[in-house]
């Protein structure tokens, strides 16, 4: 039906489908935003006494948002914010978002960008003149568009504009970005020059201690260094993969470990990878090897010719079988005895590997086998399932870098699926413990992507009423545990757990939403059920709750805002009074500069003390 629903339309009526659309979807946003608005115009009140807990009822009401849209918390309540904004503060532009005029996308940048607008009269006058000129930004580029709502500020409230940050602050590293690939992860910042000095040395001699036969680019194997550095060691393995390889071989030190969980086609795929890397490699060294011996035969017989004229048949034949591969720079190890490979040979290896990854994760890691999971078998036009791996974080792991890992040292050993005996303690075991995360990958409440190695593990029936077992055992990030803990029972959340791990849970409103364990999106065979528990007695209400007492906030959220927005404020009034100052001093510069051109110029020609030749 997609395909087929406008293929009889004219290319002017699906243009008008389009813009009708857009209009329709608007209206839908702004009804959304207004559902929000009044949600949270029902349950957040700045005299609630929860006002100060960790877990407040506007996270609180930013977790039923979450839920009903399966988004995390940092957007749910990034919503909660436009919606009160709309409410509240903005009601003129309100009005042209339910009405269609003005998009989402319109309506954000608005919101936030007038957040530390604090006066009536100031956001009155700025509501008024977004509401006449924001029909026609819908048009306008991220920066544009930007640009258009500060020229509204600045002209009615200049201390209220959202100022970028400044990028350069004091030193600081920063490890990932938002676009690193999945086998890298981003390092920069700032050391002190001593520091960085000695940095730019060391990794000089980890790599300079590597023989000339391997194979990595010279950045490879500083970016390498630097991994090694960070695992606590201070050397590196060579890649020549010769057995005379002067660089001995050291195991790793390091006391970290790293948990990726894999399937046997990813480790099998892995397995592969690393004996056509070492036979490649192997393979390019001894051809190397061979063809610089071969150069020095052929430099030796024509040094010898030239002496002997009984060695000139030995040396010309010699001579005329190096030439039938022609000895040019580019392509012939022998004219470079530490090139690793002929061009031919490393573009055939290249377009056979993945890309080569960083070795930051090759120290000590443990790459766990699922219980049971479907060999990697041949699909449809042939092509071989190469299996799943991925990290505790949940971001999936090239079969590239599960081999550099697995070379490194990482030890494989089988997911064990916990028995059916409960543990007689509160805390689990390690190996339990290890099950669930991986069993889980994610925290369980809907809509949250929180990895799970940063999660608690909770009970799902509080203990002891609930027993230390996979069954009742799942991943919850400190917030929703939070929820899940304080918010809970009657009137608040409540979550029931399968022995196959699915949790079905129900908002105070009685809505309710399923969440199945992360690994079934890679490992969809996977043996993850568990025993099925008998019944557990009810806990009394509230029990949780009056055993345990809440974390509470340094101060409000409302005042935590409020301090925020000064600050802001207060930084926005100082950059503009120093703006201000040095225009004054470039101007009384201009001034005086103006001055003294001006007395140059009226004050008469110097005298000589020459009088006129006679005429």
């Amino acid at each position: 039906m997609f395909d087929s629903l406008f293929a009889d339309a004219s290319d002017e009526a699906i243009v008008g489908w389009i813009e009708r659309s857009a209009r329709e979807e608007a209206r839908i946003c702004a009804r959304r935003s207004a559902a929000i608005a009044e949600l949270v115009h029902r349950h957040v009140d700045e005299d609630d006494e929860r006002g100060g807990w960790v877990f407040d009822p506007w996270a609180a009401t930013a977790a039923q948002v979450g839920a009903a849209l399966n988004i995390g918390q940092r957007k749910a309540s990034g919503q909660m914010h436009i919606a009160v904004a709309l409410r509240y503060r903005l009601p003129k532009v309100a009005a042209l978002f339910t009405d269609g005029v003005v998009g989402a996308r319109v309506v954000s940048e608005i919101s936030w960008r007038t957040q530390l607008v604090e006066d009536p009269a100031a956001l009155a006058q700025i509501d008024d003149r977004m509401a006449a000129c924001a029909v026609g930004w819908g048009r306008l580029s991220e920066q544009k568009l930007k640009s258009a709502i500060d020229a509204v500020i600045e002209r009615f409230d200049p201390e209220g504009l959202r100022r970028s940050k400044e990028i350069m602050r004091a030193r600081d590293i920063h490890v990932g970005a938002s676009d690193d690939p999945h086998e890298t992860a981003a390092l920069w910042g700032q050391l002190l020059a001593s520091d960085g000095r000695l940095l730019k040395q060391r990794l000089a001699e980890m790599v300079g201690a590597l023989c000339a036969e391997d194979p990595r680019p010279a950045g490879e194997r500083r970016s390498d260094a630097m991994g090694a550095i960070i695992r606590g060691e201070f050397h590196l393995n060579c890649r020549c993969g010769s057995p005379d390889c002067p660089v001995p071989v050291q195991a790793s030190r390091s006391n970290a470990v790293i948990k990726i969980i894999a399937d046997q086609a990813a480790i099998e795929a892995a397995h592969a990878l690393i004996e056509q890397d070492d036979t490649t490699a192997a393979h390019n060294t001894a051809a190397a090897k061979a063809a610089a011996e071969a150069e020095a035969e052929k430099v030796f017989a024509t040094t010898d010719s030239a002496g002997d004229d009984r060695c000139e048949g030995s040396a010309g034949s010699g001579t005329a079988a190096l030439s039938e591969s022609p000895t040019t720079p580019g392509n012939s190890a022998a004219e470079d005895p530490a090139a690793p490979e002929e061009p031919a040979a490393k573009a055939a290896e290249d377009a056979e590997r993945e890309p080569e990854p960083q070795t930051a994760e090759d120290a000590v890691t443990e790459v766990c086998e699922p219980p049971t999971v479907e060999d990697g078998a041949a699909g449809s036009g042939g092509l071989v399932d190469r299996g799943a791996a991925l990290g505790l974080d949940g971001r999936p792991v090239p079969i590239a870098l599960l081999a550099e890992v697995i070379r490194g040292g990482a030890k494989i050993s089988a997911l064990t699926l916990p028995g059916p005996e409960p543990e007689p303690r509160y805390r689990p075991s390690a190996a339990l413990a290890e099950f669930v995360r991986m069993r889980d990958l994610f925290c369980r409440f809907p809509g949250c992507d929180i990895p799970a190695e940063r999660c608690d593990i909770d009970h799902t029936v509080p203990y002891p009423f609930g027993p230390t077992h996979a069954s009742n055992l799942s991943c919850k990030c400190r917030g929703h545990h939070l929820l899940k803990t304080f918010w809970y029972g009657p009137g608040g959340w409540r979550d029931e757990q399968h022995p196959d791990g699915t949790l079905v849970w129900t908002a105070p409103t009685g809505h309710r939403y399923v969440t199945k364990p992360g690994s079934r999106l890679y490992f969809p065979s996977a043996a993850i059920t568990t025993a099925d528990l008998p019944p557990p007695p009810t806990p009394p209400p509230g029990y949780a709750a009056g055993t345990l007492k809440m974390p509470r906030r340094r101060r409000p959220r409302a005042a935590d805002t409020a301090a925020r927005n000064k600050a802001e404020r207060a930084h926005n009034a100082e950059q503009r009074a120093q703006q201000q100052q040095r225009a004054q001093e470039l101007r009384r510069a201009r001034e005086q500069r103006a001055r003294e051109k001006k007395l140059q110029q009226e004050q008469p020609p110097p005298e000589t003390g020459a009088d006129p030749p006679p005429f």
